[in-house]
């Protein structure tokens, strides 16, 4: 059974998703409530599922994240094997910060997140190419970020 979400709940959301640093008493002035409920209804939200975990923004400039590639792949074959296969080394290359299952013209879309174009050449040559099930790559290069999730 689906709980409901009240207007609140997704205030509390939106605040959370701005800046989930702030106390529950910055988040319960800025929705009209005391501090406990709005706890508890914070609470609600990440035991059934809601609110998943809480993140940080990087700056990529400053941890060496220079250039990011988005990256579609598609595969010779749609058997479960090539996916499972695929999607298992995929997961375990460090430059790889998000990968989609998608629909339409490719199989994957990849962000990848690297230094520089010659750090990007090596891990395409040297990591994702090697993937066996591989049959195309197609590389999107970032020039900015206008609103990123």
């Amino acid at each position: 059974m689906q709980e409901e979400l009240d207007d609140i709940d997704f205030k509390i959301i939106e605040l959370l998703k701005e800046n989930s640093k702030q106390g529950n008493k910055e988040i319960a002035s800025q929705i009209g409530l005391t501090i406990t409920p709005t706890y508890e209804r914070i609470k609600k939200l990440e035991r059934i599922g809601v609110i998943e975990g809480y993140t940080v923004h990087i700056n990529k400039g400053m941890v060496g994240k220079q250039l990011q590639v988005f990256c579609q792949v598609s595969l010779k074959g749609h058997s479960l094997d090539l996916l499972t296969v695929f999607e298992k080394e995929v997961v375990a290359l460090n430059e790889v910060s998000a990968c989609y299952h998608i629909a339409g013209n490719y199989d994957y879309a990849l962000l990848i997140e690297t230094s520089n174009m010659k750090e990007y050449e090596n891990f395409l040559k040297h990591k994702l190419t090697t993937i066996p099930s591989i049959q195309n790559v197609q590389s999107s290069f970032v020039m900015s970020a206008i609103k990123e999730a």
